[in-house]
């Protein structure tokens, strides 16, 4: 099921109705509403999966309580855990590329291997309710809380639905209190939910759908094309990317708000950086500070060396390149990343654009705009490596990007694109102090005006709907 489905439509509202008619007195039975609604989210796309979901609740549930109840055992339920989750994901997700991989690698000497590979789909939404499980065994290893002990409540942490598929990743310490605690309808927090619901899809639907139309077409066929043309390919990728992916993080917020939880918080406003560093700090948030926590400061973080920095930087990036799926063009995408975040390591400058770019200001002073746009282009030039079927597209589309057809008029010229992203950006930069763009933007207007803005956003959502898109993220 989508959140840009018919189906989803009909499925949410049944659902919030039922929950508040339940009322806040009975917390079990609606967060068993809330579980049963979940599974059936998650079902509607595969339910053949729904073992996996499930075996990985029970063995990361039943180790939390084993390394509780037997702290002499501690160590061998917790690895145990690691490897059977990390296990399951390397066989769904990497078996058939280190197959292939190590068959392409014995081929160099001479020596032909036909791999075995899995004729199997990738399991939606594997990689985050795996690492919501990680996250909460390492924290009862490292003492940091206690197991929970509620099946049910343990079971919604994981699979609650508006994050199953494509995150945010969660903590217990943050979404399992929520849970265990009476929620209260919120009049005022409902309707901000819906308000961002609306702002997501349209990201969604009107900026990312559309600009994939395009950048899919160029890609998949990119030796019809001149340099120049590419090249708004590769920017239109960067925008449908970010629509896509922090569209569906606005919609799965914007839900688990009309719920009374808060998730947590996953972009903010990334293509308005100043540097890599300030990039990656507003990227896809929840999984930089789960690499953060539970990989790059357990390596050593930034107490040792520049050469022990670099390293562990490299790793971080390496490993979420890997993260994102199982092919050497994610790797280079985490490796240029690595390279591009380098010198702000070396020289100690990574943490220098803490705060939101021209706070007190209308617009960014000369010096701020060109270091956005010089980010935005070393971004732009990474994503192609990610949108790429293969490190050697990438190469080729990046030498046509260098080529003299650069400097040739683009053969597509999308002007009503180019209005669309125009009026988005602007949002997006009135907004930017924001959690997002349209939360406080039309709330002084008389309500007339202001309820025209919301018709106006939903009436341009209905006019590019079309065939349903799936989200870019589920396919990690």
């Amino acid at each position: 099921m989508l959140f840009n489905s018919l189906s989803f439509a009909l499925f949410l509202p049944l659902i919030f109705t039922l929950y508040w008619l339940i009322g806040k007195k009975q917390l079990r039975l609606q967060n068993v509403l809330l579980l049963f609604a979940s599974y059936f989210f998650y079902a509607c796309w595969d339910w053949r999966f729904m073992f996996l979901l499930i075996f990985s609740t029970l063995l990361d549930f039943f180790t939390g309580l084993k390394m509780e109840q037997k702290p002499n055992q501690r160590k061998f339920w917790f690895w145990l855990s690691i490897c059977i989750n990390l296990g399951f994901l390397g066989v769904f997700k990497y078996y058939n590329f280190f197959a292939e991989s190590f068959a392409e690698a014995i081929s160099n000497f001479g020596l032909k291997v036909n791999p075995w590979t899995l004729k199997v789909i990738l399991p939606v939404g594997i990689s985050f309710y795996t690492f919501h499980g990680l996250s909460y065994v390492i924290d009862i290893y490292k003492q940091r809380i206690k197991a929970e002990r509620n099946f049910i409540d343990y079971s919604l942490f994981v699979s609650f639905f508006p994050l199953l598929v494509a995150g945010p990743i969660e903590r217990a310490t943050h979404l399992l209190p929520q849970i265990k605690r009476a929620r209260n309808f919120d009049y005022s927090k409902a309707v901000d939910g819906l308000r961002q619901i609306l702002w997501g899809l349209f990201k969604k639907i009107v900026i990312a759908d559309q600009c994939a139309t395009i950048a899919n077409t160029l890609f998949n066929h990119s030796d019809a094309y001149s340099g120049s043309t590419l090249l708004l390919g590769a920017i239109l990728f960067a925008f449908q990317i970010y629509g896509d992916f922090s569209g569906y993080s606005d919609i799965a917020l914007g839900t688990a708000r009309l719920f009374g939880i808060e998730l947590l918080r996953n972009f903010a406003y990334p293509y308005f950086s100043r540097d890599i560093a300030e990039f990656w700090r507003r990227w896809h948030i929840s999984l930089s500070t789960w690499f953060r926590d539970y990989l790059y400061i357990p390596l050593g973080g930034s107490k040792g060396g520049t050469w022990s920095k670099i390293r562990n930087t490299f790793i971080i990036f390496l490993v979420s390149g890997f993260w994102h799926g199982a092919n050497w063009t994610f790797i280079v995408w985490g490796l240029l990343n690595a390279l591009y975040i380098m010198p702000s390591i070396i020289f100690n400058t990574n943490r220098s654009n803490l705060d939101i770019v021209a706070a007190e200001r209308t617009w960014p002073s000369f010096k701020e705009l060109l270091a956005i746009m010089l980010t935005f282009a070393l971004t732009v030039f990474a994503w192609i490596f990610f949108r790429a079927n293969s490190v050697q597209h990438a190469f080729h589309i990046i030498s046509s990007i260098g080529s003299a057809s650069l400097f040739s008029i683009p053969q597509v010229l999308p002007i009503k694109l180019f209005l669309l992203l125009t009026l988005f950006i602007l949002l997006e930069w009135n907004g930017r102090n924001e959690p997002y763009a349209i939360q406080k933007f039309g709330l002084m207007w008389i309500k007339p005006v202001r309820w025209g803005l919301y018709y106006a956003l939903v009436l341009t959502i209905f006019y590019f709907s079309g065939e349903e898109q799936q989200f870019i993220y589920f396919q990690f």
